[in-house]
Formats: C-alpha cells, sequence, structure tokens
C-alpha cells in the first residue's frame, strides 16, 4: 500500500515499481495522473469516442502487462505515450479512420495564450481560429500531426517524441518541421 505521502508527491518510478510487484493502487495513480493527457492524445488521433476509449483500455492493459518487463530506461509518461501510440495505430489500421477529432479549444486557448472571458468577438475569432487549425491538422500525415500534438499541446520533448514515436529526434525534428510549415502555409490567413 501506498505511503501516508500525498498521492501527487509520489515520483512515477516509485509508483511504477510498486505497480510492477502487483500494487494496483499505484498504478490507479499512474493511470490517474497521466490518463487525462493520454486521452486528449488518443482522442485528436481518432475520430471516434468509443474507439478512443477502447485504444485506452488496450494501452493501459499492455501498460499493466507489461510493468514487469519496463525496466525504466523511458519516463513512465513517455512509455504510457508510447503505449497509447501503438494502441492508436492498431485502432487506425483496424478500422482506416482518416478523420481526426478537432482539438480541444480550451486546450488550444491555453497554449496560445488567449484569454477569451467576456469578449464575445474574441471568442467568436477563437472558435474560428480553433476550426481552422482542426482543418489543417487534418491534412498533415498522422505522423506530422503525431509529433505536433505531442509537442504543442502534450509539451513532450523531442527525445520523448522520438521515443513514443520510435525514431530518433532529429526525425521528430523533421517531422515537426513539416507540420508546421504544413500548418503556417494553411493558417496564413490567421497571422
Amino acid at each position: 500500500m501506498l505511503e501516508e505521502r500525498s498521492a501527487s508527491s509520489i515520483d512515477d518510478d516509485v509508483l511504477a515499481r510498486r505497480a510492477r510487484v502487483g500494487d494496483r493502487d499505484a498504478f490507479a495513480q499512474l493511470v490517474d495522473r497521466h490518463g487525462p493527457a493520454l486521452h486528449r492524445y488518443a482522442s485528436r488521433m481518432l475520430d471516434d469516442p468509443s474507439e478512443t476509449a477502447d485504444c485506452l483500455q488496450d494501452a493501459f492493459a499492455d501498460a499493466w502487462r507489461g510493468l514487469p518487463g519496463w525496466e525504466g530506461r523511458a519516463a513512465v509518461r513517455t512509455w504510457l505515450f508510447t503505449l497509447v501510440t501503438n494502441a492508436v495505430r492498431r485502432h487506425q489500421s483496424r478500422h482506416l479512420r482518416k478523420t481526426p477529432k478537432p482539438v480541444d479549444d480550451e486546450q488550444i486557448r491555453t497554449r496560445v495564450g488567449a484569454s477569451t472571458s467576456g469578449d464575445p468577438a474574441r471568442i467568436v475569432e477563437m472558435e474560428d481560429f480553433v476550426r481552422a487549425l482542426d482543418a489543417a491538422l487534418g491534412t498533415l500525415p498522422a505522423g506530422q500531426r503525431s509529433t505536433w500534438l505531442l509537442r504543442e499541446v502534450e509539451g513532450l520533448s523531442y527525445a520523448e517524441i522520438a521515443e513514443v514515436a520510435a525514431t530518433t529526434p532529429d526525425v521528430v525534428r523533421g517531422r515537426l518541421s513539416r507540420a508546421r510549415a504544413s500548418l503556417e502555409v494553411a493558417m496564413e490567413d490567421w497571422r
């Protein structure tokens, strides 16, 4: 069982080590801690809420089964994003889905530093911006879209994204550069 410390003060690695030996409470804390970000990511890569739920369930089942073999070379968060990415790919290949789910408006407002409180014109403008961004993201190849979301929305480092995508930081830089260039052209009217 977990010590008297608050759940947020316990390090991910400690929780993962405890979960490795069967501590379900420690695993539940990891799920609670990282679940919202993993859900945001999966829901943007898939276009169906039930597929997203299935994907996350598969990824968390993979995590629980994989914990005994987890060696801690990557951060727990990165490892979980890798499992979700793999589950998303499996779901996409089974269902051949192409249309991503729109990006969460509030998440974009937070990342671009926009405050729309109390200004109806600004709220409408932000909603139009998010719709345009959703459309532009939908035109990106899956690898570029995934890389852009992991960097710009979830805040992962190049090394973490490389770990998630099973590639190198140089490939991540290239994908991100191409995604940004494509988005810059597609979003030219929003400059």
